[in-house]
């Protein structure tokens, strides 16, 4: 897949998570990210926000196949190409420190294995973990993680 413009909001260097941002297994996601990516080398955003918002429609990507108002999968940019689903988790993955860059050993499994799982907890994730009523924002000292319309 050839490499993608740059949008407003992200530049060519950087890595950038789309979650869910009212999901309850997303947003224990996005904490992981902020305790264990040390490097502060990954930007987050939820597709509830304005700059997530942008980001989707820069490059084209949909909430969810089936038109409902929610989100299904998480995506992640990087040098302009765009993953999602197991292939999303497992590119965050392989760019974390030891250990849990050992995760991305599951390459190994075919996509369309991967995927399958993926969906089924996807698509089961209000129901095991719930949902927020809205957005969360993130904490004070976490807020510079997260991307806004405001570029550094």
């Amino acid at each position: 897949m050839p490499a993608l413009a740059p949008s407003a909001f992200v530049e060519a260097t950087d890595k950038v998570i789309l979650f869910d941002g009212v999901c309850k297994l997303c947003h224990g996601w996005s904490r992981f990210i902020i305790r264990f990516d040390k490097a502060k080398q990954f930007k987050l955003a939820s597709v509830q926000s304005a700059a997530g918002a942008a980001i989707m429609d820069h490059y084209h990507l949909q909430s969810s196949a089936s038109g409902k108002d929610t989100f299904d999968t998480m995506y992640y940019i990087q040098g302009g190409h765009v993953y999602e689903k197991s292939s999303a988790f497992l590119q965050i993955m392989a760019a974390m420190p030891y250990p849990w860059r050992l995760a991305s050993i599951f390459k190994i499994i075919p996509t369309l294995i991967r995927d399958s799982v993926y969906d089924f907890i996807a698509s089961n994730r209000y129901k095991i973990f719930g949902k927020y009523p809205q957005c969360v924002m993130p904490n004070p000292d976490h807020e510079q993680r997260f991307m806004s319309f405001e570029k550094d």
